[in-house]
């Protein structure tokens, strides 16, 4: 996609939805961080359902730790992997209260150093709780990014790399959500909902989704 079609690309994402949020819920730098390591391998509408109820009485690493494991189990039992996030999530606690005075780093690499976090995980961190210009590329991020030819690649990292040198400084801060929920909720992986996308003239997918087809719930 050429500079000006991707200026124009976000221009538009960017007037449909000015100042686009996470949907995971969280209170802080450090109840954030541990919604996002929850949400892997699944929904943020899952992750909050559980995660209500344990953010009304734990937001801190060292009211975590004081649930402990299996306290912490008994909150996110619905959510896939359960077992091994609970160890995950008082694991890194623990770390953040040893090595960091109890409070989120500002800092990839000592982010990646903590139980249950990647870079995916690690740039979601530094750009919603700390406004930095990150791209966490996730299922639906690399789809939109290949399928439109925003940043056409065969590994998040290569997209997420292309985004970066594509997306123009002023969208930086908010390209992250803005291809998470275009490709949730209209570049869907079954049947992308063309006919309701704003940046369909732009887009390079050939097999657009035509007018009144029937869309998958």
């Amino acid at each position: 996609m050429k500079p000006a079609a991707v200026e124009e690309f976000f221009r538009r994402l960017s007037l449909a939805n000015p100042e686009p949020r996470s949907e995971l819920e969280y209170v802080n730098p450090y109840t954030l961080l541990v919604a996002v390591v929850l949400s892997a391998q699944a929904t943020d509408i899952g992750v909050n359902k559980a995660t209500g109820p344990l953010f009304r009485t734990v937001t801190t690493p060292e009211a975590m730790v004081a649930l402990g494991e299996e306290g912490l189990r008994g909150y996110i039992k619905t959510i896939g992997l359960f077992n091994t996030k609970a160890k995950n999530v008082i694991r890194l606690s623990e770390i953040l209260i040893a090595e960091h005075g109890g409070e989120v780093p500002r800092d990839r690499e000592a982010l990646e150093t903590l139980p249950g976090v990647g870079r995916k995980t690690a740039n979601v961190v530094l750009n919603v709780a700390f406004g930095e210009e990150t791209i966490a590329v996730d299922t639906h991020i690399f789809r939109v990014g290949n399928r439109t030819g925003l940043a056409p690649g065969k590994t998040p990292d290569a997209v997420e790399q292309k985004l970066l040198k594509a997306v123009p400084a002023h969208y930086r801060r908010h390209a992250h959500h803005w291809l998470i929920l275009h490709g949730r909720y209209v570049c869907k992986a079954r049947k992308p909902d063309c006919p309701a996308c704003p940046v369909r003239d732009l887009c390079a997918f050939k097999e657009k989704t035509p007018p009144g087809a029937a869309l998958p719930a």
